[in-house]
């Protein structure tokens, strides 16, 4: 705990990207080692290559035609990165080809909008959720990602009744996936099983519309032992927050290790207050320490950074004078212990300890905290990807054959 409060405590801007024709930056992923970049997708349906170092933009990628859900670097190449729509396709794009042409992409049924996908840990198989369809069904896609062109897998649709917001593989067994829903219901699957019905080995109840999920552990360093693997946050858009321990299904233990309804009430949720959490945005496990940092943040633009276990959540730092509105992304970089964070103003920033100057990227334009107040995020709002923000949340019957817990 220590060791991450001084980290995070020596965090200020080292990068910023500020594009003269801001969009919203809706996710990031950050390259594997050796990889030096970044990217971000964009509400204009574009997808943003960056310099990790400078941020410097070096390509764009179009070729989606409605908004993007996820974008994703695989886990063993930097070169190679994944991003998911709701027009359906999956694509794959190289960093070393222009960005005018995907280098694959994986279909499924015509009605099908990905609202979210994930890759497995050792990049095999890949797997995305869609959205309701005919106001019954959601699915779960499944395709070998080895294979271009491959047909599909295997369609889960049973385990969902709305739309699939999260879609996460366990970062260190391949056939381990948990899925989140605006139905409330968080499925864990074991897919060596043969059956949608034999691989759901749990099914948990958020209470809530799901925003985000994120596995902890993984392996902690050279002959330790793994860590938590067992655990898994869930985030609602309500900004709840539960924190369970599934091991539990089979000791009989405790499943729930730590619950809020309203995250917000950690630090006030007030005008007048001096640090105020508006939202969460999600969580992020950090192998070097062994810990959970959970992010959220202002509409003013402040991020706050938490840790997060038994005893709550546990607020570490509040970066500030960043950005100027909503942040909606971030990622982790363990090679620099950098943050990364994208949102409503358009900018990119990344934060490294000990440096107290942000530089502007090369090309392109610096705003002050004024400047990019005059920004309206209206005129840039993704409406289609924002609905799964602002929905209003329905009241959910949770009458289902598996045993809820």
């Amino acid at each position: 705990m220590e060791l991450l409060e001084a980290r995070l405590s020596s965090l200020s801007v080292s990068g910023r990207s500020a594009p003269r024709d801001p969009v919203y930056l809706l996710d990031l992923s950050i390259a594997p080692p050796p990889g030096d970049t970044v990217v971000a997708s964009c509400s204009d349906f574009t997808l943003h290559l960056h310099n990790k170092q400078t941020l410097r933009l070096l390509q764009s990628y179009s070729g989606h035609k409605s908004p993007i859900s996820n974008v994703k670097f695989t886990h063993k190449s930097a070169n190679t990165f994944y991003s998911a729509s709701l027009d359906g396709t999956v694509r794959l794009w190289d960093v070393r080809c222009s960005g005018k042409e995907s280098d694959q992409v994986f279909r499924s049924d015509p009605v099908h909008s990905f609202s979210s996908f994930d890759l497995s840990c050792d990049d095999s198989l890949l797997c995305a959720g869609t959205e309701q369809i005919n106001h019954e069904d959601s699915f779960l896609v499944f395709w070998d990602a080895r294979k271009p062109g491959s047909a599909l897998l295997g369609v889960y649709s049973e385990s969902h009744s709305d739309d699939i917001t999260q879609v996460l593989f366990h970062p260190t067994d391949k056939d381990r996936l948990a899925s989140g829903s605006m139905d409330g219901l968080v499925n864990v699957f074991d897919l060596t099983k043969g059956s949608e019905e034999d691989a759901l080995v749990a099914t948990c109840n958020s209470e809530s519309s799901v925003s985000a999920l994120c596995w902890l552990g993984g392996e902690q360093g050279s002959g330790q032992v793994r860590q938590e693997q067992t655990r898994l946050l869930c985030v609602s858009h309500d900004e709840g927050l539960k924190l369970w321990d599934l091991e539990s299904l089979e000791t009989e233990g405790e499943l729930t290790v730590y619950s809020t309804q309203d995250a917000r009430t950690t630090i006030g949720h007030s005008s007048s207050a001096d640090s105020v959490l508006d939202y969460l945005i999600g969580g992020c496990w950090l192998d070097s320490e062994g810990q959970l940092l959970v992010v959220g943040g202002s509409v003013g633009g402040d991020i706050h950074l938490f840790t997060c276990d038994k005893s709550g959540l546990n607020l570490v730092r509040t970066l500030r004078t960043g950005h100027s509105s909503t942040v909606r992304s971030f990622g982790f970089d363990s090679q620099s212990l950098s943050l990364f964070t994208g949102g409503e103003d358009g900018v990119l920033l990344r934060w490294s300890p000990d440096e107290r100057s942000g530089g502007v990227a090369e090309g392109e334009v610096g705003s002050s905290r004024q400047e990019q107040s005059r920004v309206k995020p209206e005129s840039l709002k993704s409406e289609s990807v924002m609905r799964l923000k602002s929905r209003p949340h329905k009241k959910h019957k949770f009458n289902r054959d598996k045993k809820v817990t």
